[in-house]
């Protein structure tokens, strides 16, 4: 009788040993899959407008076993989609960006890689090689993403050494209905 109640304790701590911080964001990420959410402007480049007055919406409309694409709609302008994908023990972060036919932008696919496991709740992406072959001057750049179930999902850019900053949040207390299919998606 005790080996049996040996076995299964040693599996459940053995399945809890190997969930880490990556583990639990990713399962966050996960819970939100299907939803959308309005989201508050919090900061921007001086002069830069573009996001300023528009509605902005991130649904989360596609999750896989190790990829999950968020849609983050600007206003009327359907072209950006986050794409989380694991990769072992990191998480990688690209930029898909689209014109109005579905087909590539120029600049597109930029993005960084996590250097650890992050929090549970943040993970912060520098900017990879192909980030500074793609945008030169955005080769400090750190994207972070938080996510704190209960309330607030932050999406955030920090260019080191510039006062470029930029955040927005989103309200996870009330999701809204889903907006149409981004630009270069089929449903």
């Amino acid at each position: 009788m005790l080996k049996k109640l040996i076995a299964p304790t040693a599996l459940l701590f053995a399945v809890g040993a190997q969930a880490g911080p990556l583990d639990e964001y990713w399962a966050s990420l996960e819970a939100l899959c299907g939803q959308a959410f309005e989201g508050t402007l919090i900061t921007h480049p001086e002069g830069e407008t573009g996001f300023v007055d528009q509605h902005l919406v991130m649904h989360v409309r596609d999750c896989g076993e190790d990829r999950i694409r968020i849609p983050f709609i600007v206003g009327d302008n359907y072209s950006r989609t986050w794409v989380l994908t694991r990769k072992d023990d990191r998480l990688e972060l690209k930029h898909d960006h689209r014109n109005p036919d579905g087909t590539p932008e120029e600049t597109t696919m930029y993005g960084g890689t996590t250097t650890n496991q992050g929090r549970a709740y943040e993970q912060y992406f520098p900017a990879g090689e192909q980030t500074r072959e793609v945008i030169e001057a955005a080769f400090s750049n750190v994207w972070v993403m938080r996510v704190h179930p209960d309330d607030t999902f932050t999406y955030g850019l920090w260019r080191l050494g510039t006062p470029r900053v930029f955040q927005v949040d989103f309200d996870l207390t009330r999701p809204v209905d889903p907006p149409d299919a981004p630009w270069g998606w089929e449903d």
